[in-house]
């Protein structure tokens, strides 16, 4: 349901009264295509001005002017409960229905004209949701913990943009089916963008944790995700990942911890691009001849190059002893840390050492960070500690400081501190601490 700017005034008090106290849970403001949610009780009173040019809900003041819509949500509830799930699915919502077979459920959603909500909650260690639909959506994660027996924990079906909302104050936990099929143990065949507070804890049992076709986007606002394990990739991205803030840690991963890949024929204007612009990202690499953070290259479609940017914020990666010939943070392309206005800090040690190929019997080095192209340092503080025998800190073609700092150094046996393809370019306001050949 939506209200125009013009009948604001005159509508809310009706809409509120007869809808929202029936089946809806929440009321969306929306300006400039992002919304703000308030719940029943924040929306139950709403002052106007008698023009009806200002409004204030939950405490929020609006120019009615500004405000392109507001929409009376009404969720559809999934709760799952020992190894049984119930779906409640309000009588005016259209276009979607649901099956439930023990704690599995599938829902279908045909709807392509609204933005359908669904929220997430209860335990089940036989349980999953599997979704269907071909318009983006919002899944609110309200404290729901499911490991599956059968596939994925949750797998949504939709190449459209899919809101992962972890709600304020929860904990949840994904899990999937050791020896399914499936890509993941959370799966989404579009692109996932991430907010609330909440946390989020995801075990890849089969082979990556959490996959999007597409692109990962964290806000600003988002609390903490944990990849505990997985049997392959952490976290792995088709197009690109963008981190805004909030807290990601990732561990246990027998693959990369986060890959982000170059999707062969995309519009995207980031495709190919992993992009840290706030928050905390930390990987432990425990796994030989495996990255912590990588950016790959497109497998024939040369004319992408892979840009990996550290912008602000702090990244911290451990090659830990397990990890021989893992690098640390590794771009096919162009690795960027800092700019002229922010200043991350980024902290990579290499504790690991020499990886032998079985198959070539050719050594590769433990690295901290690895560039093919240009490394550029140009703000914040990166420090790479290498101890390993023959651990290597700093690989690239082209080193260049224009601000900010790196140092770099050496104490494994035979360890290497920065290894450059072609030159230095210094002078440029940054400064470089540490051992460079050529």
């Amino acid at each position: 349901m939506k209200l125009s700017v013009q009948h604001i005034a005159l509508c809310l008090a009706i809409a509120l009264g007869s809808s929202m106290t029936a089946n809806a849970q929440w009321l969306r403001v929306w300006q400039s295509g992002e919304s703000t949610r308030y719940t029943q009780s924040e929306a139950s009173t709403i002052p106007y001005t008698t023009a009806g040019q200002t409004l204030t809900i939950g405490g929020d003041n609006y120019s009615t002017a500004e405000i392109d819509s507001i929409t009376i949500v009404q969720p559809v509830t999934i709760t799952w409960s020992d190894n049984s799930a119930s779906v409640n699915i309000p009588d005016n919502v259209e276009g979607v229905t649901a099956s439930v077979s023990g704690g599995n459920v599938i829902i279908n959603n045909n709807n392509t004209w609204s933005e359908q909500e669904f929220v997430l909650a209860g335990t089940s260690t036989a349980g999953s949701l599997t979704y269907n639909g071909e318009y983006k959506a919002k899944f609110h994660l309200n404290g729901v913990n499911l490991t599956s027996t059968t596939g994925a924990a949750i797998d949504i079906q939709c190449g459209k943009r899919i809101d992962v909302i972890i709600e304020d104050g929860t904990t949840n936990t994904l899990a999937d089916f050791a020896n399914g099929d499936q890509k993941a143990a959370f799966n989404c065949q579009g692109h996932v963008e991430m907010s609330g507070t909440g946390s989020l804890t995801i075990t890849g049992k089969c082979k990556h944790a959490l996959r999007t076709k597409e692109y990962l986007f964290i806000k600003k606002s988002f609390g903490k995700l944990t990849i505990a394990s997985a049997a392959s990739d952490g976290i792995h991205c088709g197009e690109w990942y963008q981190q805004n803030g909030g807290t990601v840690s990732i561990g246990g991963t027998s693959g990369d911890g986060l890959q982000v890949e170059t999707a062969e024929a995309s519009d995207e204007e980031l495709n190919g691009t992993l992009i840290v612009n706030g928050g905390t990202l930390t990987v432990n690499v425990v796994t030989e001849d495996t990255k912590g953070i990588r950016c790959d290259a497109a497998a024939t479609n040369t004319a992408i190059v892979p840009k990996l940017n550290i912008l602000a914020g702090s990244v911290t990666v451990n090659v830990t002893s397990t990890a021989s010939g893992a690098k640390g943070i590794a771009s096919d392309g162009t690795l960027t840390i800092g700019s002229t206005s922010t200043s991350p800090t980024v902290n990579v040690t290499v504790a690991a050492g020499v990886y032998t190929d079985p198959d070539t019997e050719e050594e590769n080095r433990a690295t901290g960070i690895k560039a093919e192209t240009t490394l550029t340092i140009a703000g914040g503080a990166t420090t790479v500690s290498a101890t390993g025998s023959k651990a290597r800190g700093v690989r690239a073609a082209t080193l260049t400081a224009t601000g900010g700092s790196l140092t770099v150094t050496n104490t494994g046996t035979k360890s290497q501190g920065i290894k450059l393809d072609n030159t230095f370019v210094s002078g440029q306001g940054g400064t470089v601490s540490g051992t460079i050949k050529y």
